[in-house]
């Protein structure tokens, strides 16, 4: 992951990830969507475990969580696909959940099944910085990252006490800063990225990481605005809510497919306009 954010440094492009609730409409096409996105142009992915509560996300991506947990996902199958893809691919893979999952696995069981997978990182949204300690350093033995998150709500002060827990043991990699955009659940329209990308800045210069703004990117157009223009603002966006619109949308394989190769294809061009 650090190197793919050095090569895109070096290359003068801002990173497109890319969330897949897993499972979505099923375990097999979230391996075929997953492909998609990265030859349409996605950096790298955030392979999501669905929730039965997920409380940071708006209802179209709980209503794609209900359609997974129905197909038969679990936080092991997921890993599973997410083994299928990087079978097939060298790009950064994210294992985002919430820690529910995690903690009915084991901490240090859910850190060995992602690493022999080839995850190379995990985001665990509803875990505070303050509890992590344990999975982070399960994570730091098998070579991985746990990525820290931000909100407009991290004041100075909360985002100091975030720096100092989050920092990752020698040796592990570091991955990236995830900046939500807004105080509202994922897919809100009210999202003003573009401030949110000026404040990346800032976050960048604390954490000395990549920062990926997050929530409410549903077109090229806000992903242009999110990510800033070259040399400034945050390194890259992460969009999610707005393909799991197109899977919803899609009445086969081959259309959810191309829906999602298409979208995707829009918002790394308008990245790189």
């Amino acid at each position: 992951m650090d190197r793919c954010f050095a090569d895109l440094e070096r290359a003068g492009k801002k990173a497109l990830c890319v969330y897949l609730c897993v499972g979505d409409p099923s375990l097999d096409e979230s391996v075929a969507l997953a492909l998609a996105a990265l030859d349409a142009g996605a950096d790298m992915l955030e392979l999501g475990v669905p929730f039965s509560d997920p409380t940071a996300d708006g209802p179209v991506l709980a209503q794609a969580s209900r359609r997974a947990i129905a197909s038969g996902s679990t936080i092991e199958r997921v890993v599973d696909a997410a083994r299928d893809i990087r079978r097939q691919t060298n790009a950064p893979l994210v294992l985002f959940t919430y820690y529910n999952p995690v903690f009915v696995v084991g901490e240090a069981r859910v850190a060995s099944l992602a690493k022999d997978a080839g995850i190379d990182a995990m985001l665990v949204v509803d875990l505070p910085p303050e509890e992590a300690s344990g999975l982070r350093n399960a994570c730091a033995a098998r070579g991985m990252g746990l990525l820290p998150l931000v909100t407009p709500t991290s004041d100075a002060a909360r985002m100091e006490a975030i720096l100092r827990l989050s920092v990752a043991p020698f040796g592990a990699p570091r991955g990236f800063v995830y900046a939500v955009s807004m105080t509202g659940v994922t897919g809100s329209s009210a999202a003003d990225v573009a401030a949110m990308g000026r404040s990346a800045e800032t976050i960048r210069a604390m954490f000395g990481m990549p920062v990926l703004v997050g929530f409410g990117i549903d077109g090229g157009e806000s992903a242009r605005g999110a990510a800033g223009p070259r040399g400034a603002g945050p390194d890259g966006v992460v969009v999610g809510t707005a393909v799991a619109r197109r899977i919803e949308q899609g009445v086969s394989q081959d259309e959810r497919v191309r829906l999602v190769r298409t979208f995707v294809q829009e918002l790394r061009q308008a990245l790189d306009a």
